[in-house]
C-alpha cells in the first residue's frame, strides 16, 4: 500500500477532520537511458565546475538566485527555511467557491484525502456538503517546504486535493488572437448549427475514462518487445572469474574490511619474503683489507 504524502488535519471553520495525504496518479511512462553508440555504455551525468571541468561534491554546493546575468546570491539553507510556512500538517480551507468557477488550466496535480481513525463523521459531512451546494474548497497545503494553493472537491465517496497553479503561473489568454463575434460574423446558418448539434448528440456517450489507454505507449512497448527478440539487446560485460590462486596487486579492502568485522579480527599483516640477515659492523670491518697509515707530514713552525 502506497504511504501517505503526510498525516494532518483537514481544517474548515471550527471543524478539523484527521485525514491522509495520499498521491493520486501513477507515472507508467517507458523510461529510456542513454548510452554510447560506439561501446553502448551507459551515459553518466555529473555535477562539474563551469570553469574547471572538475566535479563537485553535494557537500560542496549551495543555492544561488541569479538576479542578473552571471551575478548571483546566495541562500542558506536558513534563508529558505525563514520563508517556509510554519504549518505543515494541515490543510486550511480560506474559502468555498462554485465549482464551474475553476478553469481546468487552474488544475494541476491531484490527491486523495483518506480520513483518519474515528474521523468518518466529519469526513463524509464535509464530501456532502459540497456535493449538495456544488461548491469545492478553496486552501492551501504544504508539501515538504512548498506551499501550494489547493482545491478540495468531493467525487463519488472520496475527497480528491487537487493543487492549484497560482495565476502568474498561467498565460492569458488576451495574449492570443480568439474570433471573436457572433454567428453572424462568420455566416454560420442555422441549418449548419442544428446539423452540428445532431453530430454531437449522436456521437455522446457515457464518461467511462477504462475505455481510453495510451496506444503509443503500447504501441512503443511491442516495439521494444520486438527488438528484445532481435540481436538489438544490450547485455552488461561479463568479467572472467579470477582463479583462487591466481596473484594479483589489487587488493579488494572492502572484503577484507567486512571479514574483519565478521571475525573480530584485524586485518592480516601481508607476509613478505624474509629478508636477508644484515651484517654486523664487526665482521664487515674482518672482511676488509687493513689500511696502510699515512706518513704523519711534518709541518714547519714559521718563526714568530
Amino acid at each position: 500500500m502506497a504511504r501517505p504524502i503526510w498525516t494532518g488535519t483537514l481544517s474548515f471553520g471550527l471543524l478539523n477532520v484527521p485525514v491522509s495525504l495520499m498521491t493520486g496518479e501513477r507515472r507508467v511512462d517507458l523510461h529510456f537511458r542513454m548510452l554510447d553508440a560506439r561501446d553502448n555504455t551507459p551515459i553518466r551525468y555529473e555535477r562539474v565546475n563551469a570553469d574547471t571541468g572538475a566535479e563537485v561534491p553535494w557537500k560542496d554546493i549551495v543555492k544561488a538566485f541569479e538576479y542578473d546575468k552571471g551575478s548571483y546570491v546566495v541562500l542558506e539553507p536558513e534563508d529558505i527555511k525563514s520563508a517556509a510556512p510554519e504549518s505543515h500538517e494541515s490543510i486550511d480551507i480560506e474559502s468555498f467557491v462554485e465549482r464551474d468557477a475553476l478553469s481546468p488550466q487552474y488544475f494541476e496535480k491531484p490527491y486523495y484525502l483518506v480520513p483518519g481513525k474515528k474521523a468518518e463523521k466529519g469526513y463524509v459531512l464535509l464530501r456532502e456538503t459540497l456535493k449538495k451546494t456544488g461548491r469545492v474548497g478553496i486552501g492551501r497545503v504544504v508539501i515538504r517546504t512548498r506551499e501550494y494553493l489547493c482545491a478540495v472537491l468531493p467525487q463519488d465517496d472520496a475527497l480528491v486535493l487537487n493543487l492549484l497553479r497560482y495565476p502568474q503561473e498561467l498565460v492569458s489568454a488576451d495574449e492570443y488572437a480568439f474570433p471573436s463575434g457572433g454567428l453572424g460574423s462568420f455566416r454560420i446558418s442555422k441549418a449548419e448549427m442544428d446539423m452540428a448539434a445532431q453530430l454531437i448528440d449522436s456521437m455522446s456517450a457515457r464518461w467511462q475514462p477504462d475505455q481510453y489507454k495510451d496506444e503509443f505507449r503500447a504501441r512503443l512497448t511491442k516495439v521494444i518487445e520486438k527488438r528484445m527478440k532481435s540481436k538489438g539487446v544490450v547485455k552488461p560485460v561479463e568479467e572472467p572469474e579470477t582463479p583462487e590462486d591466481a596473484t594479483t596487486n589489487v587488493v579488494d579492502f572492502m572484503a577484507l574490511l567486512k571479514k574483519s568485522i565478521q571475525s573480530e579480527k584485524r586485518t592480516p599483516a601481508r607476509k613478505s619474503a624474509p629478508a636477508a640477515p644484515r651484517k654486523t659492523a664487526a665482521k664487515r670491518a674482518a672482511k676488509k683489507p687493513a689500511a696502510k697509515k699515512a706518513p704523519a707530514r711534518k709541518t714547519a713552525r714559521r718563526a714568530g
